[in-house]
């Protein structure tokens, strides 16, 4: 048996410059950090030839070909596992539409998992390489790269996307004092809407080809690395600014992104002392995200008028194998 654990990301600024319509003219950078809410995927050998998987759904079939989970069948043919296999997984939060990567930590732990499964080591690049193959190329969803490496590699960094395809993740080197800041410093709450952002990522895509559009995220990643050089520098005092200026490019880049009530609950956070704040993920639902002075996270809890809050801490490590139970008959 092989329990695999990978965290969730929380992305603060440069997001969307990870799709391919952007950086392959123009680099991109994602600036985002991993969080301590999880997905585990354990993976165990089935004492017959079928597979069965265990989701929000369950699955019992006799063939790779019959299996409706788009991942977990292109996974599976990729690394040629044909049956004789179970695999489950369960997740810390909502892992549809939260906006905080979570197909992407999935696709991340089940690699994982399986190269353990086959007694077989994989790096964290690699990993980040191949799950972004396997959503992006096999399984089509018009998404872009930095859920995959961020949930792979795990910390606070600036990813970037290269115009040849090629991604290289740069730690953010400062204090443990500026992280422990930055950790209290941030209020999440719950939307207690999910969406899918096919259509959202779909349309910014699209929208690349406008000069405009483009030139908003090229400023969008300019915040990127003018936060690297902040956080590096030790200094906080502009990261809300930061925050408020990326979320207010961002909601330009396509419509759907933001709504009355999401521009309603975050002007509700600013008022209440919030220095800047975000939607996180590709948008119009999931957990809204703000950064602010810890002696005004009580009067910004309050104005949010019931909306859940959930603790976050920052995660370390990325993907991991957690329990490792070795298969001599799978190599």
């Amino acid at each position: 048996m092989i329990v695999s654990k990978t965290p969730f990301r929380m992305s603060f600024v440069g997001g969307g410059s990870d799709l391919p319509a952007y950086y392959r003219q123009d680099e991109g950078a994602v600036l985002s950090t991993t969080v301590d809410k999880y997905m585990y995927v354990t993976v165990n050998q089935k004492f017959d030839g079928d597979i069965r998987l265990s989701y929000s759904k369950t699955e019992d079939v006799n063939h790779i070909s019959q299996i409706k989970h788009p991942i977990v069948r292109n996974v599976l043919e990729l690394m040629d596992i044909s049956g004789g296999i179970e695999i489950a997984s369960m997740a810390d939060i909502p892992s549809k539409g939260s906006g905080l990567g979570s197909s992407s930590s999935y696709t991340v732990a089940l690699l994982h998992a399986l190269h353990a499964y086959k007694n077989r080591h994989i790096s964290k690049g690699e990993l980040g390489r191949l799950a972004s193959h396997v959503e992006i190329e096999l399984c089509g969803d018009p998404i872009g790269k930095q859920d995959q490496y961020a949930a792979a590699f795990g910390g606070l960094n600036l990813i970037r996307f290269h115009v040849d395809d090629s991604v290289s993740v740069d730690p953010i080197i400062c204090k443990p004092e500026t992280i422990k800041k930055i950790e209290a410093s941030i209020l999440v709450f719950y939307t207690g809407r999910t969406r899918n952002a096919t259509a959202l990522l779909s349309e910014q895509s699209k929208n690349m080809d406008n000069s405009k559009k483009r030139k908003l995220m090229r400023e969008m990643v300019n915040l990127a690395n003018e936060m690297k050089y902040l956080l590096e520098s030790n200094n906080l005092e502009a990261v809300g600014e930061l925050l408020d200026k990326n979320w207010k490019l961002k909601r330009q880049i396509a419509a759907g992104v933001t709504d009355s009530q999401i521009d309603d609950w975050y002007q509700q956070g600013i008022s209440a002392g919030a220095k800047g704040g975000k939607l996180l993920g590709a948008g119009n639902g999931g957990f809204m995200m703000f950064f602010a002075p810890v002696d005004k996270h009580r009067d910004i809890v309050k104005a949010m008028g019931g909306l859940r809050e959930i603790p976050f801490s920052f995660d370390q490590n990325g993907s991991q194998i957690v329990f490792y139970q070795p298969n001599t008959s799978k190599s």
